[in-house]
């Protein structure tokens, strides 16, 4: 189980949207669902960071659910993991719906009062 599986839905909401804060988490991200699996060394490639500072967002990206990573040998793969991410879109689709429902009401009562006043 990791860190991101022994928490609630807030808590792993928040290690989400924390984690993809940083835009290089948020590259390493991108990179990884393009190329499906990788190992860091891999990744410090395609960055202008080191190697060391590629695990580091790593290990950050798999507390929060994002990533994981399986041996291969001697090589660490590491693979988007879509869980953690699919359920902090529902939280933010239910979020903005909840805010259309507010607004579309504000909006009836704003309608309403001009009418009155006509």
């Amino acid at each position: 189980m990791t860190a991101a599986e022994g928490r609630g839905p807030v808590e792993e909401v928040d290690g989400v949207l924390a984690a993809l804060a940083d835009p290089t988490r948020r590259q390493l991200l991108d990179l990884l669902a393009a190329q499906g699996e990788a190992t860091a060394t891999m990744l410090a490639e395609r960055l202008p960071i080191s190697r060391q500072a590629v695990v580091k967002h790593l290990a950050v990206l798999d507390a929060a659910g994002l990533v994981s990573g399986g041996r291969v040998g001697r090589e660490v793969r590491y693979a988007v993991r879509p869980a953690a991410l699919d359920a902090t879109a529902r939280w933010m689709s239910a979020l903005a719906a909840d805010w259309d429902r507010r607004l579309a009401t504000i909006k009836r009562l704003a309608e309403a009062a001009e009418r009155e006043e006509s």
